[in-house]
């Protein structure tokens, strides 16, 4: 059964997929992972950022995060 698709305002692209309607199988597929500190995401104009000491554990000992392999 078709989906019935209302207005649409696609302001920015930058990677990835857009589905309009029905799909069955939607790829390609991605996983990622990032490690930021404290205060390293922060956006705007003016930014005032006071953090003591900041340290990030980069040690994964999981094999598999995301499965993306044969997902359909």
């Amino acid at each position: 059964m078709p989906a019935i698709v209302g207005p649409i305002q696609v302001v920015s692209i930058s990677g990835g997929n857009i589905q309009f309607g029905d799909t069955f199988v939607v790829s390609p597929k991605s996983a990622t992972k990032s490690v930021a500190g404290s205060g390293s995401a922060n956006t705007g104009i003016f930014i005032i950022t006071n953090n003591g000491i900041s340290a990030n554990n980069i040690l994964d000992t999981n094999l598999v995060d995301q499965p993306i392999l044969g997902n359909l």
